[in-house]
């Protein structure tokens, strides 16, 4: 993903910090909106890995810090639940004057309470994902109890929460306590989302529950099986992000595709590979597709490889010039399976190859034909399976041209 470093104002015209991530290449076909957890800022893990999901299917995320955080403006301590709420109107404000209304609603944490009371005022919205959420934002006190009676009698208490210091005033309790998030969750006009682990130890799988129950169909429930709170561990967040960009695009709203006509016919393929590991995102004619490497090999095994991509393009060529040969004779092909493998052997091991020594490329393709063939048909099957253009490129003379893009 590319992603944009961005700033908006919010209702108090105090400048938000933000990153606006967007698929490579590729226009996106709607825009999400990221809140994230309780002293969390726009950089937290899950956010990023939600976003990266989401963009390989064309959907747009702006993130951000809520104001007083991270490397946004205001003072926390004069922040409150209700300021969040406001902080996200802007910032669903400033995509649609700038880019598209956020159709995608996303909050982790109290981020899942702000998004659900923030939706009515965001009418774009069409879809609300939580992780993680409290159904009464109240739950947040819970961590300042011990604090609590300080900030009650002196107006505010200096608290420790993931081992950093904030400023809480009265004024945050006193706004807590008047939220009431079931009338927003009962009269939400989009589709919800709710995911949550049964084994939170911050905020109870209860919590899913209560709004499960309080929201209109459409609705669904993804269980986080074993993730902590914070989806600290990337296979979570990962799954959680995977699980959020199929769910979604069942209900956004998709721009009207043009007049076949007025299509430039764009046969590029853009691969982004990223600094760690191998993991490595790909577009191509506007289909979003990964590849990496085995954990053997330094990658994750996110995906195939890109020999098996090789592989599968011989494989796919193969079955489709078979069954357009089949079509064309009248030939009672139903279906065209190709398994293929790949290996290194030596020059010497191959006798049809002009190279003497060293190393080459052994590819074998098994063909199986399903369908009513005779002895003949299925002989001339095989040999149109070799004139397929794939693996005509692949016997012919290939030229790679690379050059540097200029960034400047």
């Amino acid at each position: 993903m590319k992603s944009l470093k961005i700033n908006f104002a919010n209702s108090q015209g105090q400048m938000l910090a933000a990153r606006l991530d967007l698929p490579q290449d590729e226009a996106p076909i709607a825009y999400a909106l990221f809140a994230h957890c309780f002293t969390c800022t726009k950089n937290i893990k899950a956010a990023v890995n939600i976003a990266a999901a989401l963009n390989r299917e064309k959907i747009a995320v702006l993130r951000f810090d809520f104001t007083g955080l991270g490397q946004s403006e205001g003072d926390f301590a004069e922040t409150n639940f209700s300021t969040n709420v406001a902080d996200l109107v802007a910032a669903s404000q400033y995509l649609a004057n700038e880019y598209q209304a956020p159709q995608i609603l996303i909050g982790h944490s109290l981020g899942g309470a702000a998004v659900l009371q923030a939706a009515h005022q965001i009418p774009s919205t069409k879809a609300v994902a939580t992780l993680a959420a409290p159904h009464d934002p109240n739950h947040v006190a819970d961590h300042f109890a011990e604090n609590r009676q300080q900030i009650e009698q002196h107006g505010e208490a200096k608290v420790k929460l993931a081992g950093r210091s904030f400023t809480i005033k009265k004024q945050f309790l006193e706004d807590l306590q008047m939220q009431q998030l079931d009338e927003h969750i009962r009269s939400l006009n989009a589709a919800l989302l709710v995911m949550h682990s049964p084994r939170d130890t911050t905020v109870g799988i209860d919590n899913a529950a209560q709004i499960y129950r309080a929201a209109k169909h459409p609705k669904s429930f993804i269980s986080l099986d074993d993730a902590d709170h914070l989806l600290l561990k990337e296979p979570d967040s990962l799954y959680a992000a995977m699980m959020i960009a199929a769910w979604s695009r069942r209900y956004l709203e998709f721009p009207q595709p043009r007049e076949r006509e007025s299509v430039v016919v764009d046969n590029r393929v853009t691969v982004s590979t990223a600094q760690e590991g191998f993991f490595t995102e790909l577009f191509a004619n506007g289909h979003a597709l990964v590849a990496d490497e085995p954990a053997a090999y330094g990658g994750t095994d996110r995906g195939p490889t890109p020999y098996d991509y090789l592989l599968a393009a011989l494989g796919a060529c193969t079955g489709m010039t078979l069954q357009m040969y089949a079509r064309l004779k009248k030939i009672p092909l139903q279906k065209a399976i190709v398994r293929l493998s790949h290996e290194k052997i030596h020059a010497k091991d191959c006798a049809a190859c002009e190279a003497a020594d060293g190393k080459i490329d052994r590819m074998e393709r098994e063909v199986e034909l399903v369908g009513d063939l005779t002895d003949e048909q299925r002989q001339r099957m095989l040999e149109i399976a070799d004139r397929c253009p794939v693996h005509k490129t692949l016997h012919g003379e290939v030229e790679v041209i690379t050059q540097l893009k200029d960034v400047g």
